[in-house]
């Protein structure tokens, strides 16, 4: 089954930064848009940033200008650095496509942010 592999996760005081990683097998990564989600404790799973092929990036509003995705196509790898973190930001992470597609979901990587 195609699975997304996370990492990069761990737990940082608020004001901190950290950068996730996210690497799968070419044929996900090949012309897809992919993109960041997160799910917090009793809540759904939000989307939070995505990247084109090319290059082009979105984010949800809650984090512009503190999280910046990138990719590496070559590497079939996409970043997703985190700066200035809130203990709201406290979350597992997850990569897949958007949309997302179900066998894709890997295991996360969780993001703790203490106050």
């Amino acid at each position: 089954q195609v699975r997304l592999v996370e990492f990069g996760g761990g737990l940082v005081q608020a004001g901190g930064s950290l950068r996730l990683s996210c690497a799968g097998s070419g044929s996900i990564f090949r012309m897809n848009v992919m993109g960041w989600y997160r799910q917090a404790p009793g809540l759904q799973r939000e989307w939070v940033a995505a990247i084109s092929s090319g290059g082009g990036t979105n984010y949800v509003d809650s984090v512009k200008g503190r999280f910046t995705i990138s990719r590496d196509n070559a590497k079939n790898t996409v970043y997703l650095q985190m700066d200035n973190l809130k203990p709201e930001d406290t979350a597992v992470y997850y990569c897949n496509t958007v949309p997302s597609m179900r066998d894709y979901w890997g295991q996360g990587t969780q993001v703790t942010v203490s106050s």
